[in-house]
């Protein structure tokens, strides 16, 4: 009949290299042999001293890596600030611009509009994912088999600045500049892709076809001017009185012209408005003017007034 100690040794056997299985079972044996015949002769029945070292001794699996001299943990303290490092950087800008580019793509070449946002935060994730399993496995390899990767010392000089206290932040730059990539990338969609065929099965552009040779350029023009101010924003880090003045005058130079040609009913394509029953009799394509000039005006406002907020908040944090 197999003791506790031969089951112990065995499953600690099982996890060790077998060229040195034999010289491992013999010292350990003799080892908890000894520390029973310490407790038994203090007055321990050998059962309950057996049960005790043994448990003592702990898990076989962890006693024999450490006879084995092998780690258990996937990334250990010799590379792990270099793994977040890296980690950290790649997942903060590669999934989601490949999540925006899909997107845009879903969005104009695929003609999948609707589907668009959850294709871009699909592939996004999966990107993520992607990234995660084949950074660390390969950070786990380099630690398995002791690769050196001469790595400089640490020391004083390279600790950093103290950080100023960031208004403008990554995430929120980033949602910003893919709704404007977004916004750019509709112009040509609903163009070539809209989804609104005649009864031929012609495909009907949303916006009128007149406005390429005037408005919608213009209004191309201020989108790719809001993407450099996005990124000056950040770069800046706060918000100061000129980015407040150039936004809002950039704010306006979007909305006016909109606010214009929705009110004089030259932003939708005739053809579309014919299409519709419900635009073209009675009073919804009016309905539908004056809520989008109030939607544009309130999100204008909003914006403008916002920026006016964190502009005197960041003022009031630089003088104190």
């Amino acid at each position: 009949m197999n003791t506790l100690t031969d089951r112990y040794l065995a499953a600690t056997l099982r996890a060790v290299p077998a060229p040195r299985r034999e010289e491992i079972a013999t010292e350990l044996r003799a080892a908890i042999e000894d520390m029973i015949d310490d407790r038994v002769g203090g007055g321990q029945d050998s059962a309950t001293a057996e049960r005790e070292v043994l448990t003592e001794l702990g898990h076989p699996e962890r006693l024999a890596a450490r006879y084995a001299d092998r780690r258990l943990q996937l990334i250990g303290p010799t590379y792990y600030l270099v793994w977040q490092q890296v980690l950290r950087r790649l997942l903060t800008t590669i999934p989601g611009a490949v999540g925006v580019i899909v997107g845009v793509v879903q969005a104009t070449v695929g003609d999948n509009p609707g589907g668009a946002i959850g294709s871009g935060i699909s592939v996004a994730f999966q990107t993520a994912v992607q990234i995660t399993f084949w950074v660390t496995l390969s950070f786990a390899i380099l630690e398995r088999t002791n690769t050196s990767l001469t790595l400089p010392e640490w020391d004083v000089d390279k600790l950093p600045e103290t950080p100023v206290e960031r208004d403008i932040r990554l995430p929120d730059t980033c949602a910003s500049v893919a709704m404007v990539l977004l916004t750019l990338a509709f112009l040509p969609w609903q163009h070539f892709r809209s989804w609104v065929r005649d009864t031929d099965g012609q495909r009907i552009p949303l916006l009128d076809p007149a406005l390429w040779t005037s408005w919608l350029p213009v209004l191309a023009a201020v989108l790719l001017a809001g993407l450099v101010l996005e990124v000056v924003k950040y770069r800046t880090g706060r918000w100061t009185w000129p980015l407040v003045a150039v936004n809002a005058l950039l704010d306006l130079a979007f909305a006016v012209p909109l606010i214009w040609l929705v009110l004089t009913d030259r932003l939708l394509n005739p053809d579309l408005v014919d299409r519709f029953g419900w635009l073209r009799d009675g009073n919804g394509l009016g309905v539908a003017s004056r809520v989008t000039v109030v939607v544009v005006a309130a999100i204008t406002l909003w914006d403008f007034v916002e920026s006016v907020v964190k502009a005197r908040r960041s003022a009031t944090r630089v003088d104190a």
